[in-house]
C-alpha cells in the first residue's frame, strides 16, 4: 500500500526542514562547545590544582586520563542505544549527567579522590557526545550536504576552548580553580534545559528498533564488513592521531606555554585562545570549500577525503615537528595557530567517510565504534606526555619528545589517507546507497 506523500513545510505550517536542520545545527554546536569547555578546565588550571593537590606530572597526566577510563566503553555502548532511544533523550541525559559531575569540584574538601571520581564519570557521560550528536545531525541533512554542518559542530571544539580559556583563566585568577568547575557545570544544565523545550528529530533520522525480534533494516550491512573496510580504519586512525594532538593540547599546552617559554598564565590562556581559533577557521574553512564543491557538481571525493586529506594531515605533521625543534616564542605560536591546526580537518573527514559507507540504521553504531577508537588517544596522551616530560633531563627536552611522537602519529595517518580513505568506492562495495535531501519530501513508498 502508498502512503500519502508529504506534505511540504508551507503547506502543513511547519517551519522549513532547512530552517529547522541549522537551528539544530547552532544548538549542537552550543552543545559541543560546552563540552570541550568542561575538557579545557584541568588545562587551564594545573598549575593551581597541581600546587593545592601537590600532583607531580606524571599524577596530574593520569588524572586527566581518569576522564577518559570510561568514554571509549560509553562510546560503543550508548552507540547501541541509538537504534532503540530517540537521540534527542541521550544527548538530554549526557548533558545533565556531565553537568552534574563538575559540581563536586566546588567542595573544598574535594581532594585527589575526588577528582578522579568526578573525572571518570565526567568521562563516560561525554564519551558518546560526538557520534550520538553527529548521528541526530545527519538525521537533518542529506549525503552531499553534510560536511559543512559537521565542521560546524566540530567547531565547537574550538569555540568551547576559544571562548572558555579567557572566561575560565579571569575565574581562576579571581575564584580560585574550583569555580571554573562550577562555571562550566552550571553552563550544561542551562543547555539542557534549552534543548528540554527545542529539541526535535530530523527528517532522515532512522526508525528506533522497538523489539529484539523487530525486522531488521533489509539495507544493513554486517558490522564487521564496514569496521574492517579501508575507509572505516584509514578514519578511525586518522581521528585516532588528531584526537592525541586534541587531548595533550588540552592538558598540557598551557604548562608547556608557560615553563618552556616563559608565557605568564594570562599569555597562555591567550594563545590557547588563538590556537583555538585557528581550528575553527580550518574546520570551517574546509566545510564551505566542500558544500561548494558539491553544489558545483565538481567535488571528487578522492581527492577531498583520501589525497587531499593526507596532504593536509603530512602538513601539519611537518609543522608539529618543527614547532617541537624552533626556539622563538613567535614562530611556535605562529605553527600553533595556523599549520597545526590542518589536523583537525581528518576529525570532519572522518566523521561524514564513516557515515557514508554506513546504513542510516546502523550509523549511530558505526560513529560510536570510531569514537572508541579515537578516544583511547585521550587515555593515553596526557598521561604519556606527562610521563616523557617527568622522565626527561629538562622540561624543554621532555616537551619536544612528546611533540616529536605526536608529528610522527599524524604523519602515518596522512599517508595512510592518501591511500586508503576511499568512502564512495567502499560505500559502492558495500551496496551503501547514498542519501539525498529530495529523497524527505519523496513520496513514500
Amino acid at each position: 500500500m502508498t502512503s500519502a506523500p508529504a506534505r511540504a513545510p508551507e503547506q502543513t505550517g511547519a517551519a522549513s526542514p532547512r530552517h529547522s536542520a541549522w537551528g539544530t545545527t547552532w544548538l549542537l554546536l552550543a552543545f559541543m562547545l560546552v563540552n570541550f569547555a568542561d575538557k579545557t578546565v584541568m588545562g587551564l588550571a594545573a598549575g593551581p590544582i597541581r600546587a593545592e593537590l601537590g600532583l607531580t606530572r606524571g599524577e596530574f597526566g593520569t588524572a586527566q586520563s581518569a576522564f577518559f577510563a570510561l568514554f571509549s566503553l560509553a562510546a560503543l555502548g550508548v552507540s547501541f542505544l541509538t537504534r532503540r532511544i530517540r537521540t534527542t533523550v541521550l544527548l538530554l541525559a549526557m548533558a545533565l549527567l556531565w553537568s552534574v559531575a563538575q559540581l563536586p569540584m566546588l567542595i573544598g574538601a574535594a581532594g585527589f579522590g575526588t577528582l578522579i571520581a568526578t573525572r571518570v564519570l565526567l568521562g563516560a557521560a561525554e564519551g558518546p557526545a560526538v557520534p550520538v550528536a553527529v548521528h541526530h545531525l545527519h538525521g537533518w541533512f542529506g549525503q552531499k550536504e553534510r560536511t559543512l554542518p559537521t565542521a560546524v559542530l566540530l567547531v565547537g571544539a574550538a569555540a568551547g576552548v576559544a571562548v572558555s580559556a579567557p572566561l575560565l583563566t579571569l575565574v581562576i585568577d579571581c575564584w580560585g580553580w574550583r569555580w571554573a568547575f562550577g562555571i562550566v557545570g552550571f553552563a550544561g544544565l542551562g543547555w539542557s534545559g534549552f534543548w528540554i523545550v527545542r529539541s526535535k528529530e530530523g527528517p532522515f533520522a532512522p526508525p528506533l528498533v522497538k523489539r529484539a525480534s523487530s525486522v531488521l533494516d533489509p539495507s544493513a550491512v554486517p558490522y564487521r564488513r564496514i569496521l574492517l573496510s579501508g575507509t572505516w580504519l584509514t578514519a578511525a586512525f586518522g581521528a585516532f592521531a588528531a584526537y592525541w594532538m586534541l587531548s595533550a593540547g588540552l592538558t598540557w599546552a598551557p604548562d608547556y606555554l608557560q615553563k618552556v617559554t616563559g608565557l605568564s598564565l594570562e599569555q597562555s590562556g591567550a594563545v590557547v585562545t588563538g590556537a583555538a581559533i585557528g581550528n575553527g577557521v580550518v574546520l570551517l574553512t574546509h566545510g564551505l570549500l566542500a558544500r561548494r564543491a558539491a553544489e558545483r557538481g565538481t567535488a571528487r571525493p578522492r581527492l577531498a577525503a583520501g589525497a587531499g586529506g593526507g596532504l593536509v594531515m603530512c602538513v601539519a605533521a611537518v609543522s608539529i615537528a618543527a614547532f617541537a625543534q624552533v626556539d622563538a616564542v613567535g614562530v611556535k605560536i605562529a605553527l600553533m595557530v595556523g599549520p597545526m591546526a590542518l589536523t583537525n580537518v581528518i576529525l570532519t573527514i572522518s566523521q561524514t567517510a564513516c557515515a557514508r559507507i554506513t546504513p542510516p540504521s546502523q550509523r549511530g553504531v558505526a560513529l560510536g565504534a570510531l569514537a572508541f577508537v579515537y578516544a583511547l588517544a585521550g587515555i593515553l596522551s596526557p598521561m604519556v606526555t606527562g610521563r616523557l616530560v617527568d622522565g626527561a633531563a629538562t622540561t624543554a627536552a621532555g616537551y619536544r619528545t612528546a611533540y616529536l611522537l605526536m608529528a610522527a602519529l599524524v604523519a602515518v595517518a596522512g599517508v595512510l589517507a592518501a591511500f586508503l580513505l576511499r568512502p564512495e568506492r567502499d560505500a559502492a562495495r558495500l551496496g551503501v546507497a547514498e542519501t539525498t535531501t529530495a529523497s524527505v519530501l519523496s513520496p513514500a513508498h
